[in-house]
C-alpha cells in the first residue's frame, strides 16, 4: 500500500500529468481521439493538436489554478478567499504558477469572475451562480483542498464550495467540489468505499428539504453508474472521472479519461488527481513524472504539503 506521503505525492502529481496528457487533445471528438495506447504527452505525428503554441509537457489553466490555491492554503494556513482571488488575478495577469509564464485555455466564467474581482467585488461574490455558470472550473483546482485539509468533514464541505464561489457561484458546482474532496480524502484514508462513504456524508449533512441535497439527487444522481461524455460541463466532469477511476491502473484511467473527449485535460486532471491519491506516487509511469515540466513551481508546495 502507498504511504499517506506517496499518495498525496499521487495526488499532486497526477492531477498535473493528467492535465498535461489531455492538453494536446483538448477539443476533439471522442473518434478522432489516437488509440489508448498513442496518448502520450507528445501526440502522434501528423495530429492535429489543440493549442498548436503550445510544447508537450506544459499543465493548462487546471493546473495553475490548482496551485494557486494549494500554495494559499500552505502560506495562510486557511482557506482565504481574497489571497486565492488575488492569486487567480496573478496567473492571469502575470502567468503566477504557469509553466513559463504561458497563459492559454481560459474558461469564460473564470474569465468574468477574474474582472469582477480586478474591479473591487469580493472574491466570494465573483463567480457568476447562473445558469450558464455550470462549467468544471472550480472542480478541476480543488484537490490541493482535500490534501492539505486537516479539518472536520464538515469543514471540508464548506471549504470545497467556498473555493468554487470564487469563480463559479452556481451551487451545483459547489456541490460537486464538495462530493469530489470528500471522495478524495476517503480515499486519502484508505476507506473500503471512498465514493459511497462520500455520498453518504453529503447526505448526511444536507437534509432533504435543503436545495444542496436537490443538486445531489436531481443533478449529480450519484448512484447512478452510467458514465459521462468528457465535456466541460461540471456534473458531467465529475461523472466522467468516477468512470475513467474505475479503468485499470494510472496509465489506464488518465488515457481512458481522454479517449472520452472534448475537455480532455481537465477530465484528465480531475481523474488523474484521484486515480494518482490511490495508486501513490509510484504508480504513475516514471516516463511522465520524468517529463512533467516546472517542477521549480510544484516542487515547493509539494515539500511544504508533505511536512
Amino acid at each position: 500500500m502507498p504511504t499517506r506521503r506517496e499518495r498525496l505525492t499521487g495526488g499532486l502529481l497526477g492531477l498535473l500529468i493528467g492535465d498535461v496528457l489531455g492538453v494536446p487533445y483538448e477539443f476533439h471528438e471522442p473518434e478522432d481521439i489516437p488509440p489508448l495506447e498513442q496518448i502520450e504527452f507528445a501526440p502522434p505525428s501528423g495530429y492535429h493538436r489543440a493549442h498548436a503554441g503550445t510544447p508537450p509537457s506544459v499543465w493548462s489553466d487546471d493546473g495553475a489554478l490548482a496551485l494557486c490555491l494549494l500554495a494559499s492554503l500552505l502560506e495562510r494556513q486557511r482557506f482565504d478567499a481574497e489571497d486565492f482571488g488575488q492569486r487567480v488575478v496573478r496567473w492571469y495577469t502575470e502567468g503566477y504558477m504557469a509553466v513559463d509564464g504561458r497563459v492559454f485555455d481560459v474558461g469564460n466564467t473564470t474569465a468574468q469572475a477574474i474582472r469582477a474581482i480586478r474591479n473591487g467585488t469580493p472574491a466570494l461574490e465573483a463567480g457568476p451562480a447562473d445558469e450558464y455558470a455550470l462549467g468544471n472550473g472550480s472542480l478541476m483546482r480543488v484537490l490541493p483542498l482535500a490534501l492539505w485539509s486537516r479539518g472536520s468533514d464538515d469543514e471540508l464541505i464548506a471549504d470545497a464550495m467556498a473555493q468554487s464561489r470564487v469563480t463559479h457561484g452556481h451551487l451545483r458546482a459547489q456541490v460537486c467540489c464538495a462530493v469530489y474532496c470528500l471522495w478524495a480524502r476517503y480515499i486519502l484514508d484508505e476507506h473500503a468505499d471512498p465514493w459511497g462513504d462520500a455520498i453518504a456524508t453529503a447526505r448526511a449533512r444536507w437534509s432533504e428539504a435543503s436545495p444542496e441535497r436537490a443538486e445531489l439527487e436531481f443533478h449529480i444522481r450519484p448512484d447512478d453508474p452510467a458514465p459521462g461524455k468528457g465535456r466541460g460541463y461540471v456534473v458531467d466532469t465529475l461523472r466522467s472521472a468516477r468512470w475513467a477511476v474505475d479503468q485499470g491502473d494510472y496509465e489506464q484511467v488518465a488515457r481512458a479519461a481522454i479517449r472520452l473527449g472534448h475537455d480532455t485535460d481537465t477530465t484528465a486532471c480531475v481523474a488523474g488527481g484521484i486515480a494518482g491519491l490511490r495508486d501513490g506516487v509510484l504508480g504513475i509511469p516514471i516516463r511522465w513524472r520524468e517529463s512533467l515540466r516546472g517542477q521549480e513551481l510544484y516542487q515547493p508546495l509539494l515539500d511544504g504539503l508533505c511536512l
